[in-house]
């Protein structure tokens, strides 16, 4: 890896904290890593965006790996990150561009968010998860495939737990939205209710999940809540950004899995046309119904 750049591509965040935290984990990662080159950039919110980053993680290597650092693979991830390093590639003819896959919601996140849980079962004064229903809060995405990633964390977490109810809610995008859930849960039976946040970060949506929270608590003062936290800084998440990373350093060609397909290539017409924050840094809430 003496020879090569990994480029740790964030979402970017409205909120400057969210970017700061990738900012800070890239640090601990580094620090993990001493004998690696790490570089960040972000797909929108930030100063630093797919191009310069690229071009950054370019200079004096002969190898960059993008690290997709994200959870759901959605358009940023299928459609203007390949067309970022198709464009790099241009640029920088001497240097191989490789993609790694994005973090994903596989048996290493799954990991994690048993983790979570277990930490919120704690906190809770009745343990019984026959009595505590489960919610799987994501960010929500336009893509039904991303937003079917958290459905199988949510029948995995089911299958490996007691939990008699184990469902799946989104911030933003799609529904169901957590009132909807926590009232069915209710109505149920549950007496206490676990709400796992499926964010690596804080963000925007994270100060407006907490705030929901005061306003489920108020209406429903007999059941118990407990609310996990964001978990990017968990050892988990660090043991697979080295798996990923040293996975498409292993081998060659490094596409995505979407890249060099025809629907993608049809589809980015649609998808790129106006995204200008990818080259101003100044997102606009109109584009906002496509991320994830």
């Amino acid at each position: 890896m003496n020879d090569t750049t990994v480029l740790l591509v964030g979402h970017g965040s409205r909120n400057p904290a969210g970017n700061t935290e990738i900012e800070r984990f890239a640090a601990q990662w580094r620090a993990r890593r001493p004998d690696w080159r790490i570089e960040v950039c972000f797909i929108e919110y930030a100063e630093v965006l797919l191009d310069a980053g690229l071009d950054r993680a370019a200079h004096n290597a002969r190898r960059v790996i993008t690290l997709p650092f994200i959870l759901n693979a959605a358009g940023h991830v299928k459609m203007e990150l390949p067309a970022a390093i198709e464009r790099a590639r241009q640029r920088h003819r001497g240097v191989h561009f490789a993609c790694a896959r994005h973090l994903g919601m596989g048996r290493e996140i799954l990991g994690v968010l048993q983790a979570q849980l277990d930490r919120l079962m704690a906190e809770l004064h009745h343990p019984d998860p026959r009595t505590t229903g489960v919610i799987l809060l994501g960010r929500g995405s336009s893509d039904a495939g991303a937003n079917g990633e958290l459905a199988k964390l949510a029948r995995w977490l089911f299958e490996d737990s007691d939990h008699d109810l184990v469902d799946l809610a989104f911030t933003s995008i799609t529904w169901p939205r957590l009132e909807s859930v926590v009232q069915r849960q209710v109505r149920l039976g549950m007496s206490q209710i676990a709400i796992v946040p499926v964010y690596l970060f804080s963000g925007v949506l994270m100060d407006r999940i907490g705030a929901q929270l005061v306003r489920l608590r108020q209406q429903y003062p007999d059941v118990a809540f407990a609310l996990g936290g964001a978990f990017g800084f968990d050892a988990g998440v660090f043991d697979l950004v080295d798996a990923r990373a040293l996975g498409a350093g292993a081998t060659e060609g490094g596409l995505l899995e979407c890249d060099g397909c025809k629907y993608r290539l049809a589809a980015e017409a649609e998808h790129l046309h106006d995204h200008s924050h990818t080259h101003t840094g100044h997102g606009h809430d109109h584009h906002h119904h496509a991320h994830a």
